[in-house]
């Protein structure tokens, strides 16, 4: 019985390590909107201090435009991201269950194992 408590372990360091590369990916997402949210007031300082807010005017400041083409990378790669983390979700739960069978199994046998060790003591006595 000693193979389904390794089974449960196994299980259960999976599980851990999904939920680890799930929060990995939530933190990389978060740090992606603040980057995302400095640029955008990067973008904004620099229209105001320029006077032109249309990307297509002739004189729109070149920092701006670099400014707007970084943050739509990084808005780009958040949603890779969260592509990713759908992924993630779909991979933790499906861990969690396999988990959770073992568990019972083990849980199961445990019981059977007990109940025999009980019969085998009444049967040694009575």
């Amino acid at each position: 019985m000693k193979s389904r408590e390794n089974l449960v372990r196994l299980k259960q360091f999976q599980v851990n390590e999904k939920r680890r590369q799930l929060a990995q990916l939530d933190m990389m997402i978060a740090e992606f909107e603040r980057m995302a949210g400095d640029l955008e007031a990067q973008i904004a300082a620099e229209e105001k201090k320029a006077g032109i807010v249309d990307v297509n005017h002739f004189a729109y400041p070149t920092f701006a435009k670099a400014a707007r083409q970084r943050r739509d990378n990084v808005r780009n790669s958040q949603a890779g991201l969260a592509d990713q983390r759908a992924t993630a979700v779909s991979a933790l739960r499906e861990a969690e269950a396999e988990l959770s069978k073992a568990q019972m199994l083990e849980s199961r046998d445990g019981k059977m194992r007990e109940a025999d060790s009980h019969h085998g003591r009444s049967a040694m006595i009575g």
